[in-house]
């Protein structure tokens, strides 16, 4: 199907797809940034959801100690579990690199 084919056939199922010029796409997890280099981005409307397809060169980088994100959510479930404080929930999920299972593990060890 050539281009305008397919243009006019998304057009008709109530798809709206736009190319965003990107430079680079960063997705950060709580354990690294995941780096999509010379992407290629596509932004897609599907009966009112917004989905954006990415593809281009991977490239892994792993968040510094300091970087790491520990989720609020994550420290209360920890000291709820532990019934420890939050300074010690936070500093189980530090040392665990955000793993609450082996968090929660290593206080009820202590």
């Amino acid at each position: 199907m050539n281009p305008k084919q397919m243009a006019k056939a998304m057009k008709k199922l109530g798809i709206q797809q736009n190319e965003i010029d990107a430079l680079a796409v960063i997705i950060r997890t709580r354990k690294e940034d995941i780096i999509i280099r010379n992407p290629s981005v596509s932004k897609v409307n599907m009966m009112g959801t917004w989905t954006y397809q990415v593809s281009g060169e991977e490239e892994h980088r792993p968040l510094k100690e300091e970087e790491q994100v520990i989720p609020e959510e994550d420290i209360k479930t920890v000291m709820t579990q532990t019934k420890c404080t939050k300074p010690e929930a936070l500093e189980a999920l530090k040392n665990s690199k955000g793993d609450l299972a082996e968090a929660i593990i290593s206080l009820n060890n202590k």
